[in-house]
Protein backbone atom coordinates (compact mmCIF):
# COMPACT_ATOMS: atom_id res chain seq x y z
CA UNK A 1 0.00 0.00 0.00
CA UNK A 2 1.21 2.96 -0.72
CA UNK A 3 1.26 5.47 2.02
CA UNK A 4 0.65 9.13 1.70
CA UNK A 5 3.86 10.52 3.63
CA UNK A 6 6.86 8.55 4.39
CA UNK A 7 9.25 10.10 7.40
CA UNK A 8 12.93 8.69 6.86
CA UNK A 9 14.31 9.07 10.45
CA UNK A 10 12.32 9.06 13.87
CA UNK A 11 14.83 11.19 15.99
CA UNK A 12 13.34 14.43 18.30
CA UNK A 13 12.34 16.07 15.52
CA UNK A 14 10.63 13.71 13.07
CA UNK A 15 8.69 12.13 16.00
CA UNK A 16 7.32 15.46 16.73
CA UNK A 17 6.56 16.33 13.48
CA UNK A 18 4.87 12.47 13.48
CA UNK A 19 3.29 12.80 16.42
CA UNK A 20 1.95 16.65 15.51
CA UNK A 21 0.43 14.97 12.24
CA UNK A 22 -1.48 12.26 13.59
CA UNK A 23 -2.62 14.47 16.29
CA UNK A 24 -4.58 16.81 14.01
CA UNK A 25 -6.05 14.03 11.99
CA UNK A 26 -4.64 14.50 8.54
CA UNK A 27 -3.38 11.67 8.00
CA UNK A 28 -4.60 8.21 9.74
CA UNK A 29 -1.87 5.90 11.24
CA UNK A 30 -2.30 3.42 8.58
CA UNK A 31 -1.27 6.25 5.82
CA UNK A 32 1.92 6.62 7.43
CA UNK A 33 5.14 4.84 7.36
CA UNK A 34 8.45 5.84 8.75
CA UNK A 35 11.79 4.17 9.17
CA UNK A 36 14.89 4.46 11.23
CA UNK A 37 18.11 2.85 10.68
CA UNK A 38 18.23 1.69 14.20
CA UNK A 39 15.60 -1.27 15.11
CA UNK A 40 14.83 0.18 18.55
CA UNK A 41 13.85 3.72 17.18
CA UNK A 42 11.58 1.85 14.88
CA UNK A 43 10.02 -0.30 17.19
CA UNK A 44 9.39 2.71 19.65
CA UNK A 45 7.40 4.58 16.76
CA UNK A 46 5.60 1.69 15.97
CA UNK A 47 4.36 1.31 19.17
CA UNK A 48 4.06 4.54 20.12
CA UNK A 49 2.19 5.81 17.00
CA UNK A 50 0.58 2.18 15.40
CA UNK A 51 2.73 3.41 12.08
CA UNK A 52 4.17 0.81 9.86
CA UNK A 53 8.22 1.64 10.39
CA UNK A 54 11.17 -0.58 9.87
CA UNK A 55 14.66 0.22 9.07
CA UNK A 56 14.66 0.64 5.51
CA UNK A 57 14.92 3.74 4.10
CA UNK A 58 14.30 2.38 0.44
CA UNK A 59 10.55 0.77 1.36
CA UNK A 60 9.29 3.87 2.85
CA UNK A 61 11.05 6.19 -0.11
CA UNK A 62 9.89 3.86 -2.84
CA UNK A 63 5.86 3.44 -1.16
CA UNK A 64 5.45 7.09 -0.24
CA UNK A 65 3.73 10.14 -2.06
CA UNK A 66 5.59 12.50 0.15
CA UNK A 67 8.92 11.60 1.28
CA UNK A 68 9.82 13.55 4.68
CA UNK A 69 13.57 13.59 5.38
CA UNK A 70 14.25 13.79 9.19
CA UNK A 71 17.41 12.06 9.32
CA UNK A 72 20.12 14.43 11.24
CA UNK A 73 22.15 16.69 8.46
CA UNK A 74 25.48 14.70 8.39
CA UNK A 75 23.51 11.70 7.68
CA UNK A 76 21.88 13.49 4.56
CA UNK A 77 24.29 12.38 1.85
CA UNK A 78 24.76 8.67 2.78
CA UNK A 79 20.09 8.71 2.90
CA UNK A 80 20.35 10.78 -0.19
CA UNK A 81 22.84 8.09 -2.08
CA UNK A 82 20.18 5.06 -0.80
CA UNK A 83 17.14 6.40 -2.41
CA UNK A 84 17.78 8.68 -5.19
CA UNK A 85 16.95 6.23 -7.37
CA UNK A 86 14.19 4.91 -6.50
CA UNK A 87 12.75 8.90 -6.11
CA UNK A 88 9.87 9.17 -9.10
CA UNK A 89 8.54 12.15 -10.52
CA UNK A 90 5.36 12.47 -9.17
CA UNK A 91 6.89 12.34 -5.56
CA UNK A 92 7.58 15.29 -3.60
CA UNK A 93 10.83 15.31 -0.76
CA UNK A 94 10.51 17.49 2.33
CA UNK A 95 13.63 18.14 4.30
CA UNK A 96 14.61 19.43 7.66
CA UNK A 97 18.11 19.44 7.63
CA UNK A 98 19.97 23.25 8.59
CA UNK A 99 22.99 23.71 5.83
CA UNK A 100 21.22 21.83 3.39
CA UNK A 101 20.03 24.19 0.70
CA UNK A 102 18.19 23.52 -2.51
CA UNK A 103 21.16 23.83 -4.94
CA UNK A 104 22.98 21.69 -2.62
CA UNK A 105 19.99 18.67 -2.51
CA UNK A 106 19.48 19.13 -5.97
CA UNK A 107 23.10 18.14 -7.03
CA UNK A 108 23.24 15.14 -3.97
CA UNK A 109 20.51 13.98 -5.99
CA UNK A 110 21.75 14.29 -9.39
CA UNK A 111 18.79 14.62 -10.92
CA UNK A 112 15.18 16.89 -10.92
CA UNK A 113 13.42 15.92 -7.93
CA UNK A 114 10.34 18.48 -6.31
CA UNK A 115 11.67 19.41 -3.39
CA UNK A 116 10.44 21.38 -0.96
CA UNK A 117 12.39 22.78 2.24
CA UNK A 118 11.38 23.21 5.41
CA UNK A 119 12.83 24.50 8.91
CA UNK A 120 9.96 23.32 11.90
CA UNK A 121 10.30 23.24 15.97
CA UNK A 122 9.94 20.34 18.20
CA UNK A 123 6.35 22.27 19.64
CA UNK A 124 5.20 20.93 16.47
CA UNK A 125 4.57 17.51 18.41
CA UNK A 126 1.89 19.75 20.76
CA UNK A 127 0.30 21.08 17.33
CA UNK A 128 1.86 24.62 18.05
CA UNK A 129 5.06 24.66 15.57
CA UNK A 130 6.77 27.15 13.03
CA UNK A 131 7.83 25.84 9.73
CA UNK A 132 9.65 27.75 7.64
CA UNK A 133 9.21 26.47 3.90
CA UNK A 134 10.37 27.23 0.20
CA UNK A 135 10.54 25.15 -2.73
CA UNK A 136 12.28 24.36 -6.25
CA UNK A 137 11.28 25.48 -9.26
CA UNK A 138 9.61 21.85 -10.20
CA UNK A 139 7.08 21.63 -7.38
CA UNK A 140 3.35 22.65 -8.42
CA UNK A 141 0.99 25.24 -7.09
CA UNK A 142 -1.22 22.09 -5.56
CA UNK A 143 1.51 19.87 -4.54
CA UNK A 144 3.11 22.53 -2.25
CA UNK A 145 -0.46 23.74 -1.11
CA UNK A 146 -0.62 19.61 -0.20
CA UNK A 147 2.81 20.42 1.62
CA UNK A 148 2.05 23.22 3.38
CA UNK A 149 -1.59 21.56 4.66
CA UNK A 150 0.54 18.93 5.95
CA UNK A 151 3.06 22.10 7.89
CA UNK A 152 -0.08 23.16 9.00
CA UNK A 153 -1.36 20.84 11.06
CA UNK A 154 1.42 20.93 13.75
CA UNK A 155 1.43 24.42 13.96
CA UNK A 156 2.05 27.86 11.65
CA UNK A 157 4.12 27.59 8.27
CA UNK A 158 5.89 30.74 7.05
CA UNK A 159 7.07 31.12 3.78
CA UNK A 160 10.66 31.91 3.96
CA UNK A 161 13.39 33.09 1.38
CA UNK A 162 16.01 30.86 1.10
CA UNK A 163 18.70 33.17 2.24
CA UNK A 164 16.70 33.80 5.62
CA UNK A 165 16.51 30.31 6.54
CA UNK A 166 19.63 30.34 9.02
CA UNK A 167 18.40 33.28 10.58
CA UNK A 168 15.10 31.52 10.80
CA UNK A 169 16.62 28.38 12.25
CA UNK A 170 18.00 30.93 15.07
CA UNK A 171 14.83 32.37 15.69
CA UNK A 172 12.61 29.68 15.63
CA UNK A 173 13.91 25.95 15.10
CA UNK A 174 16.34 27.01 18.00
CA UNK A 175 14.71 28.94 20.55
CA UNK A 176 12.75 26.47 22.33
CA UNK A 177 15.93 25.60 23.80
CA UNK A 178 16.19 29.30 25.04
CA UNK A 179 12.59 29.11 26.26
CA UNK A 180 13.34 26.13 28.26
CA UNK A 181 16.34 27.42 29.71
CA UNK A 182 14.23 30.57 31.21
CA UNK A 183 11.58 28.75 32.36
CA UNK A 184 13.81 26.50 33.89
CA UNK A 185 15.88 29.59 35.40
CA UNK A 186 12.51 31.38 36.61
CA UNK A 187 11.47 27.94 38.36
CA UNK A 188 15.02 28.11 40.17
CA UNK A 189 14.06 31.17 41.28
CA UNK A 190 10.81 30.51 42.45
CA UNK A 191 11.63 26.89 44.61
CA UNK A 192 14.48 29.01 46.31
CA UNK A 193 11.57 31.35 47.32
CA UNK A 194 9.32 28.57 48.21
CA UNK A 195 7.06 27.38 45.20
CA UNK A 196 7.08 23.73 44.74
CA UNK A 197 9.06 23.07 41.90
CA UNK A 198 6.55 21.26 39.85
CA UNK A 199 3.65 24.12 40.49
CA UNK A 200 6.65 26.87 39.42
CA UNK A 201 7.20 25.14 35.87
CA UNK A 202 3.54 25.28 35.47
CA UNK A 203 3.58 28.61 37.07
CA UNK A 204 6.26 29.56 34.91
CA UNK A 205 5.06 27.99 31.53
CA UNK A 206 1.70 29.36 31.74
CA UNK A 207 2.92 32.90 31.91
CA UNK A 208 5.29 32.64 29.01
CA UNK A 209 1.85 31.16 27.30
CA UNK A 210 -0.19 33.58 28.20
CA UNK A 211 2.74 36.59 27.15
CA UNK A 212 2.90 34.98 23.92
CA UNK A 213 -0.34 35.06 23.27
CA UNK A 214 -0.98 38.87 24.43
CA UNK A 215 1.89 39.46 21.78
CA UNK A 216 -0.20 37.76 19.23
CA UNK A 217 -3.68 38.62 19.96
CA UNK A 218 -3.51 42.06 20.61
CA UNK A 219 -0.94 43.12 18.19
CA UNK A 220 0.60 45.33 20.53
CA UNK A 221 4.45 45.96 20.77
CA UNK A 222 6.13 44.11 23.17
CA UNK A 223 8.01 47.46 24.47
CA UNK A 224 4.19 48.82 24.93
CA UNK A 225 3.27 45.68 26.55
CA UNK A 226 6.28 45.30 28.87
CA UNK A 227 5.80 49.04 29.56
CA UNK A 228 2.33 48.06 31.04
CA UNK A 229 3.55 45.59 33.34
CA UNK A 230 6.26 48.34 34.74
CA UNK A 231 4.66 50.58 37.13
CA UNK A 232 7.20 53.70 38.16
CA UNK A 233 9.41 52.90 40.88
CA UNK A 234 8.04 49.18 41.36
CA UNK A 235 8.92 45.96 41.60
CA UNK A 236 9.08 44.73 37.74
CA UNK A 237 10.77 47.99 36.09
CA UNK A 238 13.40 46.72 39.29
CA UNK A 239 13.69 43.45 37.71
CA UNK A 240 13.86 44.61 33.94
CA UNK A 241 16.56 46.76 35.22
CA UNK A 242 18.60 44.01 36.66
CA UNK A 243 18.16 41.91 33.43
CA UNK A 244 19.25 44.95 31.48
CA UNK A 245 22.50 45.01 33.34
CA UNK A 246 23.24 41.16 33.53
CA UNK A 247 22.69 41.53 29.48
CA UNK A 248 19.50 39.70 28.79
CA UNK A 249 18.96 41.43 25.19
CA UNK A 250 22.20 41.76 24.26
CA UNK A 251 22.69 37.53 25.13
CA UNK A 252 20.06 36.35 23.43
CA UNK A 253 20.93 38.54 20.13
CA UNK A 254 24.41 37.11 20.28
CA UNK A 255 23.37 33.56 20.72
CA UNK A 256 21.12 33.85 17.22
CA UNK A 257 23.77 35.46 15.68
CA UNK A 258 26.33 32.67 16.76
CA UNK A 259 23.26 30.04 15.81
CA UNK A 260 22.49 31.42 12.00
CA UNK A 261 25.88 31.08 11.93
CA UNK A 262 26.51 27.63 12.70
CA UNK A 263 23.35 26.78 10.71
CA UNK A 264 25.21 28.35 7.31
CA UNK A 265 28.61 26.46 7.92
CA UNK A 266 26.89 23.02 8.74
Amino acid sequence: MVKKIGFIGCGNMGGAILGGILKSGLFKPEEVAASDAFETAANAVREQFSVDACTENRAVAENSEIVLLSVKPQFYAAVIAEIRDLIREDQVVVTIAPGWTLKRLEEAFGRPVKLVRCMPNTPALVGVGVTAYCQNTLVEKGELDRVVRVLESFGQAEPIPENLFDMEAALCGSSPAYVYMMIEAMADAAVHGGIARAQAYRMAAQALIGSARMVLETGRHPGDLKDMVCSPGGSTIEAVRVLEEKGLRSSLFEAMLACADKCSRL
